[in-house]
């Protein structure tokens, strides 16, 4: 991705305080439309977050809910997340070197933060946390900070293409074990039914049980089944790293601040979109084909989407800055939303497992796929509504605040009549 005609790095505004309302927005839209992919997560058994089959009805209303979020949705929100966390690593650092701190000291203070947190909210809230994952990522990623935007577009790249390699041998692994005619071939067959297939139904029925009852049998149910967090950055750590190398390259050239000519934006957004749409249909309609066979769900979800996954988070980007109007209420009103995302994020999970799990609504199970999605909007009417006024009071959301607090090891100003 490189700069338009007359674009350079960002400078870095004066004024600490100054925020680019380009990244705000966009990472309002992230927060809002992570929920979406979640949604899965949250209101069914694990295995249905990527197959159909294994729970939530597969009717007309659900499979359009299925195809619909695939194409759109599915990934692209994590791709955007992860694009802007890479931005908001070389702001965070940029700031600190202006005020003579340490960059290494602020970035890696921050990480360790934010790994705890993310442990705690997986463990105790909800286990689909990515929090703690971006920490450790994160941390790797400062490797990157001193490249130019050319050398962090080669790395992200070359990333992407290792991330496309690491995807597609496992992929190969699990055609070697379609025959299931040795034991080797069934456990590994088996262990990808977990969560790309249909598991045993007692698996599934005792996760709905352990998520219907108290927050204790929860939090024994995630301690006993969740894999390790070293498991899952080996699983999807490359495909982070490259997202967030990408995004310090998107960050470096002026294209995430804004920078960019709007006749660039619209011819970017519209290949990009384009592309990537085309690209999850087809290999939608092919899972579909298949019968969501889990060799051909995780092809579909896993190995064919990696090139388009960032590819189409950095086309929403370019869509949401050509939508900003600066000063309009809808503009102001998301960009609050991605100023507190941290906490919109943890707060949504609460709020959603409120209405699943046992030591709320118990929910958990109960709705097919086609009507959980009854419950986003909700969600973002909330976010909407809390995030302005609170930001116009505060200078921080709540979380935002801890964090900035526990990392730096002193409590911030809060008020905005104390900070200035």
């Amino acid at each position: 991705m490189s700069a338009g005609p007359g674009a350079s790095e960002p400078p870095l505004p004066n004024n600490p305080s100054h925020r680019y309302q380009s990244l705000d927005a966009v990472r309002g839209v992230a927060v809002m439309g992570i929920l979406i992919a979640n949604m899965p997560g949250f209101a069914l058994p694990a295995p249905a977050y990527f197959s159909p089959l294994a729970w939530g009805g597969t009717g007309p209303a659900d499979l359009t809910a299925w195809f619909t979020t695939f194409v759109l949705i599915e990934g692209k929100m994590r791709g955007l997340f992860s694009f802007l966390f890479g931005a908001s690593i070389l702001l965070v650092i940029d700031r600190a070197q202006a005020a003579g701190q340490s960059a290494a000291a602020v970035h890696l203070g921050r990480m360790a933060v934010l790994l705890l947190i993310g442990l705690a909210h997986r463990y105790l809230i909800w286990w689909g946390d990515i929090l703690a994952h971006y920490a450790l990522v994160g941390a790797v990623a400062f490797i990157f900070v001193r490249l130019d935007q050319r050398r962090l577009l080669a790395a992200g790249l070359v990333v992407l293409v290792m991330t496309l390699a690491w995807n597609a041998s496992t992929w190969n692994g699990l055609l070697w074990a379609g025959a299931r005619s040795t034991p080797a071939q069934v456990e590994i067959w088996s262990n990808f039914a977990w969560a790309f297939g249909v598991p045993p139904s007692d698996w599934s029925t005792g996760e709905i049980a352990a998520m219907r009852a108290s927050w204790s049998e929860q939090i024994a149910w995630r301690w006993q089944y969740l894999e390790s967090e070293v498991s899952f950055l080996s699983a999807v750590g490359l495909e982070t790293l490259a997202a967030m190398l990408l995004g310090m390259a998107a960050f470096r050239s002026g294209f995430l601040t804004g920078e960019w000519e709007r006749a660039q934006y619209r011819h970017f957004a519209a290949w990009a979109l384009g592309a990537t749409f085309l690209a999850y249909a087809l290999l939608a309609l092919n899972t579909m084909w298949h019968g969501f066979d889990q060799r051909w769900v995780f092809f579909g979800s896993v190995v064919g989407t990696v090139p388009f996954r960032v590819l189409g988070a950095a086309g929403y980007a370019a869509c949401i800055i050509l939508l900003l109007r600066p000063g309009g209420s809808l503009t102001e009103r998301v960009s609050a939303v991605g100023r507190a995302a941290f906490t919109n994020y943890l707060g949504t999970s609460l709020i959603v497992t409120g209405i699943f799990y046992g030591w709320g609504f118990g929910l958990f199970g109960t709705l097919s796929r086609a009507e959980i999605y009854i419950v986003p909007p909700l969600v973002w009417a909330l976010m909407l509504t809390w995030s302005k006024p609170w930001l116009e009071r505060y200078r921080y959301g709540p979380l935002e605040w801890l964090w900035r607090s526990l990392a730096r090891l002193e409590l911030q100003p809060m008020l905005r009549s104390a900070a200035s």
